[in-house]
């Protein structure tokens, strides 16, 4: 079922025809709730009250233009101003190809350093997202760079490859933050676990690895997962170390194990919900299901009247 989730999501007939379709329009606001940033924000204002965060991203991905880039840095400056005026806990996570990382690099950087400073000035915090494995490297050398000067950034690293631990090696000199999930898109074998039990050991080896230095003060882990379990069982690490619930960060999608988000909130974590937005979600929305195929029943109930 994953494989052929994935595949859709990378089919260009699907892709320009699915989003047409009413229920599948229908099926998608369980994970959003519109596709404005009004809609996004008014969605944060109602997380206030239990304590839980939020972190915005606009759906979108590979720009052809870099006026669209440019577009985009332009929405994501207003969405650190709106938020902070608005007194919402929230920070921004950006995909490099969004920004212009296919076009030129180059670009692509400055853009990430506008939205540095707009993260700065809202007191706030940017994130880099990761895409597949052959942006890996080059959004990698974008975040080294931007780190060097810019505290409050961080980057998603994909806990099914298996570079990543090498990786998060490399970049525990910078004092990173990093935004563990456990990878969405369609990779070889030779590049990632396959199997969900070997991604899951690997998620549970990572985070074990970096709580350590997490207490030291030395990085920012957040565990981006719906796994209420293995979350658990990596919680239980850390209050071993010694570690305050507080410095165990979690984040989980909008729409997704909404009561397990306001109880890990109530017990202590700092938990932090996704909220994406804007009108190209087919993709990304597919790439959600084949994280947890047991999604498409929620999908199949939209076919009924």
């Amino acid at each position: 079922m994953r494989s052929i989730l994935l595949w859709c999501a990378q089919n260009p007939w699907l892709s320009a025809h699915v989003p047409r379709w009413g229920f599948a329009r229908r099926a998608v606001r369980r994970f959003l709730p519109g596709e404005e940033f009004d809609d996004a924000l008014k969605a944060a204002s109602g997380f206030k009250t239990k304590g839980i965060g939020v972190l915005f991203t606009r759906l979108g991905e590979n720009v052809t233009e870099l006026s669209a880039a440019s577009a985009a840095v332009e929405h994501y400056e207003s969405v650190f101003a709106k938020g902070n005026a608005a007194s919402v806990d929230a920070e921004v996570s950006v995909k490099p190809t969004q920004l212009g990382l296919d076009i030129d690099a180059t670009a692509a950087y400055a853009n990430l350093q506008r939205l540095a400073l707009a993260a700065d000035k809202a007191k706030s915090f940017l994130w880099i997202d990761m895409e597949g494995s052959a942006y890996t490297e080059p959004t990698l050398d974008l975040y080294r760079r931007l780190r060097v000067n810019h505290p409050r950034t961080g980057i998603a690293l994909q806990a099914y490859l298996h570079r990543t631990v090498d990786d998060v090696v490399k970049l525990l000199p910078l004092n990173p933050a990093i935004r563990l999930v456990k990878g969405a898109y369609a990779e070889p074998p030779d590049r990632a676990y396959q199997a969900k039990k070997d991604v899951d050991s690997n998620y549970l080896a990572l985070c074990s690895f970096m709580l350590p230095v997490v207490k030291r003060g030395e990085l920012r882990l957040v565990m981006a997962t719906h796994d209420v379990d293995l979350i658990a069982r990596i919680a239980r690490f850390g209050l071993a170390l010694g570690m305050q619930r507080a410095q165990l960060e979690v984040a989980m999608l909008y729409g997704i194990r909404a009561d397990q988000q306001v109880r890990l909130a109530a017990e202590g974590y700092s938990v932090k919900a996704l909220i994406a937005y804007g009108d190209a979600w087919y993709a990304w929305y597919l790439r959600r299901l084949a994280e947890r195929p047991a999604n498409m029943l929620f999908v199949a109930r939209q076919l009924l009247p």
